[in-house]
């Protein structure tokens, strides 16, 4: 023979190469099966870590349970088609119409399977593609998250770099700005490692805590100098109590020249207490003063406080000197002026209770009534003191008996729904 090439002979070796063929067709279709499964399985995966990243409610457990199990049945999908093809050598010279039948027919078998499991991978992602959504969602929330926790640590720190440079320490912010430290390195290493809702909520902690550092750091000139203001006014205010503690024995020596002893004795210290005073507040004021300049801001202040809670009380006891001398006076001139305004507080009550009504009510009635006979019993009991009235037993109870009726107009207008 001249020519041409050379070609198989034998019985039915057209037939075995058309199955050779259509064998060959069926391999490469079931490997093309068989990567597509292979990406979407993959692709799948990485919808499942998202899932379960962000998520871990019981369809989210359920649907990474689901993947598992698909996970086992391509495994033995693949298992089969590898051992198909490697049983069945379509390369193989001399194949048999029989050899390629068999193997046109494993090879469409392993396709078929390969392709049905892809099909319900699909379905599966389908399913879980609201589950997806959101954890996508959850996701798109870190990376600002984080941003935003970073850049309100850089803010913090240039907040006070800028207090440093104006001479105050900040020590406590600093600490504070250190500890942040390893909570910038948890964030760094993402959602990956910590899981996306606890990420999230780290930044967010880091970025409240930042912005209190950097808020803090830009108050606290505006803190020094207030403190700077209160040390100055509550030094006048204790050099003042001095000077006013020295005018209160002139009071008490007219109060013993004019009145009873009862009307002054409870004031006999008043002077020596608010000597006494005037030393502790100094002394706190110089205590605040050496943390001020050691820039112990919270026990300046705590001192300040004590300090002006000291002043407060000394002032109380020598304006009450005066104030007792002047009411005194008063009433020993003229007890009418007094007595009327009582009188015509509880005629102002008795109207209020009787607005509207035929009877008072017993509850009003019977704190009135007691009123009026309570400041007749006071007007007796000073007529009875003689040349040495006491006064201030009178005035004391003449304000009790204020109270009283104020308690009970208030009741009448709350019981009423009035207002003042």
């Amino acid at each position: 023979m001249s020519g041409g090439g050379t070609r198989r002979w034998g019985f039915g070796g057209g037939r075995a190469e058309s199955l050779r063929a259509d064998a060959q067709a069926a391999k490469d279709a079931a490997a093309a099966a068989f990567y597509e499964l292979d990406t979407a399985q993959r692709d799948l995966r990485i919808s499942i870590e998202t899932i379960t990243a962000v998520d871990n409610s019981p369809p989210a457990r359920r649907a990474a349970a689901d993947f598992a199990a698909f996970g086992e049945r391509i495994d033995a999908n693949s298992q089969d088609y590898i051992s198909v093809v490697d049983a069945h050598d379509l390369d193989r010279e001399g194949i048999d119409a029989g050899a390629a039948s068999r193997a046109l027919q494993d090879l469409n078998r392993v396709k078929g399977q390969l392709e049905q499991t892809r099909a319900d991978l699909r379905r599966f992602a389908e399913s879980i593609g609201g589950l997806l959504e959101q954890a996508e969602g959850q996701l798109a929330q870190v990376a600002p998250a984080v941003e935003r926790g970073r850049q309100a640590l850089l803010a913090a720190t240039r907040g006070l770099d800028e207090v440093r440079a104006a001479g105050l320490k900040a020590d406590g912010l600093a600490e504070r700005l250190a500890k942040l430290g390893p909570e910038l390195t948890l964030l760094n290493q993402g959602a990956g490692q910590h899981g996306v809702r606890p990420t999230i909520q780290r930044a967010e902690r880091v970025q409240r805590e930042a912005e209190a550092i950097a808020e803090e750091a830009r108050r606290l000139p505006e803190r020094a100098a207030e403190l700077d203001r209160r040390l100055a006014s509550l030094r006048t205010r204790a050099q003042a109590l001095a000077n006013r503690a020295q005018k209160v024995d002139p009071v008490l020596s007219e109060l013993r020249r004019r009145f009873s002893a009862a009307c002054w004795q409870d004031l006999q210290r008043v002077p020596q207490q608010a000597v006494e005073a005037s030393r502790q507040a100094e002394a706190k004021l110089a205590d605040a003063q050496r943390a001020r300049n050691e820039q112990r801001w919270a026990d300046a202040t705590a001192l300040l406080s004590s300090a002006r809670a000291v002043l407060s009380t000394a002032d109380d006891g020598v304006g009450a000197a005066d104030e007792r001398l002047r009411r005194l006076n008063e009433v020993s001139f003229s007890q009418e002026k007094e007595t009327e305004r009582v009188r015509f507080a509880i005629r102002d009550a008795q109207r209020l209770a009787m607005a509207g009504r035929s009877t008072p009510d017993a509850r009003h009635a019977g704190p009135l009534d007691s009123s009026v006979v309570r400041l007749e019993r006071a007007l007796e009991m000073l007529e009875a003191g003689g040349r040495h009235p006491d006064y201030w037993r009178f005035l004391v109870e003449l304000d009790a008996i204020k109270e009283t009726v104020a308690s009970v107009v208030q009741d009448i207008r709350s019981s009423r729904g009035q207002v003042g």
